[in-house]
């Protein structure tokens, strides 16, 4: 990890970090980083509340609206308008500090929440998830700018372990809280109860995020690349049409499915790192191992609930419940990948990762036999976020890594994009399947379709265990 680290320092003195000579500085809650720290964690853990609590309420919220045939597009809606927000917010952290994206991309979350909560159709519904994935993808962006140029590079890890500790209470806790919910009040208060509650890390983190991170890199503010900007468009754009073609699969959607094609392709070649696509060593292959992990696993986690609820015939809450030990064990994984002395050995950490994520959507659908227990899923579960976690975040460590303080909004746009991509491809891919094997009728325990479920989950292994091949191919020569 030399030349990583000669990068990392350079990059370091570039981005105006402020030095470790203070012996205040020497953790991300000392004196001077306990604000800016507390208020970021803050907001990931409303947003791992909200991703826990959706996840729970949706099979539920799908079957009140009529809508269990969009169920994927129910969370794909989500990672395709939030891979617009992914650009928009690097080129806006690049250009103008990434303090407006956060704020705006907070406003937006919170905006969709409502509409979702609010809605009385599921086509609406979708529209609320649309909005809220355009906030969430400027706020993830303005995040991982702001680790960039306010931490230290000896920091970083441990500011991104600390954003996957902040899983754990709203792993454990969101699913029964939301299943609760759910069940006593209605599912809409899931969605209309999080709003509220982003008053107090914005608050906390804003003055610290004004000190360290705001304004571009260079003093100087330079004008919007158009040329990304249509690129975003036409990726979102693309993106959508495919989902749709993929949700009502017969020969008249071959047509919207085309013309997505056409529209992504050289939007996504433009907007990745050259090379990206053959695995190229180093930066390209840390962007698509993030999009192959994170999308097969999302795609996978989102029919989790639905198969426990319609075919074991669990509760909301209880389905949801068997997701949370994944929360404390992803934390785990990430805490591990932030040890100063796992760093040499960080890109063979992500490779166990994927054999642990390779194999816990492998086992998963063996549920559907009635006669291996229930409680599988929870096991297996979290063993599956116990690989995951030191992968996402050492993929964040890498990028930053590998990245100059003006190619920080850019490359970090990048990272999001494969991965919320990946993630709205895959769900697609895999809502095209569960739908053609009949799972629009699973509305109740006594319409079970096993192999709808089964042909989203044993694909998602297959895309898994190539990322567990990309996983040799981080380290430059």
């Amino acid at each position: 990890m030399t030349a990583l680290e000669s990068r990392d320092t350079a990059v370091a003195d570039l981005a105006h970090t402020p030095p470790d000579a203070e012996g205040d500085e020497s953790t991300v809650l000392s004196r001077s980083y306990r604000a800016l720290s507390i208020g970021m964690v803050s907001v990931v853990l409303l947003i791992a509340f909200e991703a826990t609590a959706v996840a729970t309420a949706m099979p539920v919220a799908a079957r009140d609206l009529d809508g269990v045939s969009l169920y994927a597009f129910a969370f794909s809606g989500y990672f395709t308008t939030s891979l617009l927000g992914m650009v928009l917010a690097g080129q806006w952290s690049d250009r103008k500090g990434p303090l407006g994206a956060l704020t705006s991309g907070i406003a937006a979350f919170a905006a969709g929440l409502v509409m979702s909560g609010t809605a009385q159709a599921m086509w609406p519904f979708i529209a609320g998830r649309a909005v809220q994935g355009l906030g969430g993808g400027l706020v993830i962006v303005a995040l991982y700018v702001i680790v960039g140029r306010a931490y230290p590079p000896r920091l970083r890890p441990a500011i991104m372990a600390a954003f996957a500790a902040s899983w754990v209470v709203p792993s454990v806790v969101g699913p029964l809280a939301a299943g609760a919910v759910t069940e006593q009040l209605g599912w809409r208060w899931v969605f209309l109860g999080i709003p509220v509650l982003v008053v107090f890390p914005l608050a906390l983190a804003l003055p610290q995020i004004r000190r360290r991170a705001a304004g571009p890199v260079s003093g100087e503010v330079a004008a919007f690349d158009r040329r990304r900007i249509r690129l975003a468009l036409a990726i979102s754009v693309g993106a959508g049409l495919v989902q749709y073609a993929a949700q009502d699969p017969r020969p008249g959607s071959l047509l919207p499915a085309a013309a997505g094609a056409v529209l992504l392709v050289p939007a996504v070649l433009g907007l990745l790192p050259h090379g990206t696509w053959r695995a190229a060593r180093g930066l390209p292959s840390v962007v698509l191992l993030r999009g192959l992990a994170a999308g097969s696993f999302v795609a996978a986690e989102s029919f989790v609930p639905l198969m426990l609820v319609t075919q074991r015939g669990l509760s909301p809450t209880a389905a949801g419940f068997s997701l949370a030990a994944g929360g404390v064990t992803w934390a785990l994984g990430s805490w591990v990948q932030s040890r100063p002395r796992m760093e040499p050995y960080r890109e063979r950490l992500t490779t166990v990762g994927m054999v642990l994520v390779v194999a816990a959507v492998a086992v998963v659908p063996s549920v559907l036999i009635h006669s291996v227990p229930v409680w599988t899923v929870a096991v297996v579960w979290a063993f599956g976020c116990l690989g995951l976690g030191p992968v996402i975040s050492s993929t964040g460590v890498l990028l930053l890594q590998l990245s100059a303080p003006e190619e920080a909004g850019a490359n970090s746009a990048a990272l999001q994009i494969s991965d919320g991509l990946s993630s709205s491809l895959l769900l697609a891919a895999g809502g095209a399947a569960f739908a053609a094997l009949g799972g629009g009728s699973v509305a109740d325990a006594t319409g079970a379709r096993p192999a709808a479920f089964a042909a989203v989950f044993l694909p998602m292994a297959a895309v898994a265990l190539l990322g567990a091949w990309v996983t040799t191919r981080l380290r430059e020569r």
